[in-house]
């Protein structure tokens, strides 16, 4: 049933490879009126990108043999705790992903079209700035359209270099609409993020650890973070059933940035993918059923926020026993009319 409700909120296929925990940090940016960059500490940032690349692209060449991601993640591991980093990558996904199939981005058969939107973030003159995160977004971009086809015209690029457009809160979170807006199922769609990440206290109860994982835009001082709530709201959650997402988020905290629920760490004990402990599946259907009621949620119809706001009440009253999920003829007329919209949306209960 779990897999169920998750794919009945998140319509789209969305994976993440994340650079370390949400535990690894680099500073403490909890209070956001005094939140300052993290020192670099004369690194040039993009650990995780170069790690991966190092994995999939060394040479500019694809590797000789197939890899699964599982082999792709613990040897992204090797290359980071050979250079003294600690942080432990891992794979987040919408799916229970079975980390032995082999490495893509781009599914087998997938014949629509693959956009891309990468993000680097060097904070050029700011406390904090780091000197790697443009060659990132240039050496993935390559990697994109060498590897798996992606061509040029369908490839964003935000850096703050002066010459592409700067990656404030505003471009980012509106090239994340645009990606959404443009992408229909069978399509294949790739971000990446190479900057600062950071921690806020959260404003509305839903993280088990009491903070919003967060990107830090260029203008953050003026525009505020980019919480984990507003890449759910404009690009996770309202991506459309049969898109396949891949991101790449290269920064601190980052490894709930998406709140996707399965997860495999590359730790030297996970072995496959598994609901994360700490998941808050209430949270999930509450914010997926705002979407649906205003008709943003990827899978379409309005009537699936009836059944997503019932399964959210229950989920909290399953933990809490305080709620009212209502009446049973209101909870059947909410389920039928929903279940006509997953029908609509192609969706397969799941247990």
């Amino acid at each position: 049933m779990s897999s169920y409700l998750v794919q009945s909120a998140i319509p789209a296929e969305v994976r993440m490879i994340s650079g370390c925990q949400d535990s690894q940090t680099s500073a403490d940016v909890s209070n956001v009126a005094s939140f300052q960059l993290p020192d670099p500490a004369g690194r040039a940032g993009g650990a995780c990108t170069s790690a991966l690349l190092k994995v999939l692209y060394s040479d500019r060449k694809q590797p000789d043999e197939d890899l699964s991601f599982q082999d792709v993640l613990m040897r992204m591991r090797s290359i980071l705790s050979s250079g003294s980093y600690s942080q432990i990558p891992q794979l987040s996904s919408s799916r229970p992903l079975d980390v032995d199939t082999p490495f893509n981005i781009v599914p087998d058969g997938s014949g629509g079209i693959r956009r891309a939107v990468l993000i680097g973030i060097n904070y050029i003159g700011q406390q904090g700035q780091l000197s790697g995160c443009h060659n990132d977004v240039l050496n993935m971009k390559d990697y994109l359209m060498d590897v798996h086809g992606f061509q040029e015209q369908n490839i964003t690029v935000l850096m703050d270099d002066g010459f592409h457009p700067n990656p404030t809160r505003s471009n980012i979170l509106n090239e994340y609409s645009k990606l959404v807006a443009a992408s229909e199922p069978g399509d294949v769609c790739f971000c990446h993020y190479s900057g600062h990440g950071g921690k806020l206290r959260d404003d509305d109860g839903d993280e088990a650890d009491g903070y919003d994982e967060t990107l830090v835009p260029v203008d953050y001082e003026y525009s505020g973070q980019i919480r984990d709530d507003d890449i759910f709201n404009v690009l996770v959650g309202p991506m459309q059933s049969g898109v396949t997402l891949t991101s790449i988020m290269d920064c601190c905290h980052s490894g709930t940035v998406l709140d996707l629920p399965y997860v495999f760490k590359a730790d030297g004990q996970s072995s496959q993918m598994e609901m994360s402990s700490d998941f808050n599946m209430g949270s999930l259907l509450s914010m997926a059923s705002g979407l649906a009621a205003d008709g943003r949620l990827g899978n379409g119809g309005k009537a699936v926020a009836g059944i997503l706001a019932l399964l959210a009440c229950c989920a909290v009253a399953n933990s809490t026993g305080a709620l009212d999920c209502g009446t049973e003829g209101e909870k059947s007329a909410r389920v039928v009319s929903a279940m006509r919209d997953f029908a609509d949306g192609n969706l397969t209960p799941g247990m």
